[in-house]
């Protein structure tokens, strides 16, 4: 469905009962999160959506975004309000996390637990000198890979799986699970450059405006919060997991061995298992 906020719409979709307790999945489609991944939130109300810009939510120029990323935060928290949810359990992955810190931190009476998978505490660009950066040999290959052609199916398939095979870690990557994924964010996005490259790989985040930082301001979250990071992650670090858990008051780390980015099929049940647990 397609939900009015904040001067755009979001396309979203729900499982589950809506008098269960809320669960909002951010990522950058949501496609981030498997249905079958949603569906195993049994006794949830899950909601997962498409950031502006990406996948069928509304669409302008994610190369040079007329936004911020407060204004996705604010997406975010309107999306609640419209659909009447009050505080809801909030879990953000990879860039997505960066919405959901701030989500608890600019509307806490909004965020009822808060979940942060593979992210870290500051925005794109250069890290603070504590904070493990990027892998410089994943960066080197990434950048060194041939772009795809944007607007072919395969290609994209072939270049999104090449991807994914230096960042899932020595046990999370799935080539056929991958190729699907891909495919499936492929065909929902328009078949252009831009779209494409927004939808599969959140490139907004380095056009968009994500000052002032936050990093300073976690230890005012007051939301129960949950990391789970990915002992082998590659694009951002296991030391940016700690390191949240480590600012956030009381902030529970869960570390997954052989995993790189992202949540893989293998550690499904772990990680439905840790979020039913932090949401009940």
């Amino acid at each position: 469905m397609q939900v009015a906020v904040n001067g755009v719409e979001l396309c979203v979709e729900t499982f589950g009962d809506p008098a269960d307790p809320p669960v909002l999945l951010v990522g950058v489609t949501m496609l981030s999160w498997p249905a079958e991944l949603c569906t195993a939130l049994a006794g949830r109300y899950v909601l997962r959506y498409d950031l502006r810009d990406t996948g069928r939510s509304t669409f302008v120029d994610p190369q040079a975004p007329g936004y911020d990323l407060r204004d996705l935060v604010t997406d975010a928290a309107d999306l609640l309000r419209t659909l009447g949810l009050g505080a809801a359990h909030v879990v953000g992955m990879g860039v997505g996390g960066f919405i959901a810190q701030l989500l608890a931190l600019d509307h806490p009476e909004q965020v009822a637990s808060l979940t942060l998978v593979a992210t870290r505490p500051v925005a794109p660009g250069p890290v603070d000198p504590d904070l493990p950066d990027h892998d410089p040999e994943l960066m080197g290959q990434m950048f060194s890979a041939s772009e795809p052609d944007w607007t072919d199916r395969a290609s994209v398939v072939e270049y999104m799986t090449g991807s994914a095979r230096l960042t899932s870690g020595s046990r999370g990557f799935d080539e056929q699970e991958v190729r699907a994924s891909a495919g499936a964010v492929f065909d929902r996005a328009a078949p252009t450059p831009a779209a494409q490259q927004a939808s599969q790989l959140g490139t907004v985040f380095a056009a968009i405006d994500c000052t002032p930082r936050w990093r300073e301001r976690l230890g005012e979250v007051t939301a129960p919060t949950l990391v789970l990071h990915g002992e082998e992650d590659l694009f951002f670090p296991h030391g940016n997991g700690v390191a949240l858990a480590a600012e956030i008051p009381g902030a529970e780390l869960i570390t997954l061995p052989g995993i790189g980015q992202g949540l893989p099929r293998m550690i499904w049940p772990i990680v439905t298992e840790a979020i039913l647990r932090h949401t009940s």
